[in-house]
């Protein structure tokens, strides 16, 4: 196996390792997003804070979104930009191809 092979197994080896170890580790820990902890520290500051905006679909349903449904939307989000990354990169890499037979 060339060294480039072993270096990408271990470089995914020490990526499963850093997103699986907590969850067995720390067993107890609510692992939460940032816009919960930065709600609660507002909290703490200022406990009569009252927000200057709500989200655009929350106030035309006139609810909060489901859970579910601000998870469908996050995955939609992370997979048209990671479209957009990929077609940049991929254009890039074509470029450098056409650059090389041009030569």
């Amino acid at each position: 196996m060339s060294d480039m092979k072993k270096s990408v197994i271990a470089i995914i080896l020490a990526i499963c390792l850093i997103a699986l170890v907590p969850l067995f580790v720390l067993k107890d820990a609510e692992f939460g997003g940032s816009d919960d902890a930065g709600s609660q520290v507002v909290e703490q500051v200022n406990a009569s804070y009252e927000p200057w905006a709500t989200p655009v679909l929350e106030a035309a349903i006139g609810r909060e979104l489901p859970g579910e449904v601000e998870s469908l939307f996050f995955c939609i989000q992370t997979g048209i930009g990671v479209g957009v990354i990929a077609f940049v990169m991929g254009r890039l890499v074509e470029r450098k191809k056409w650059m090389k037979q041009q030569k």
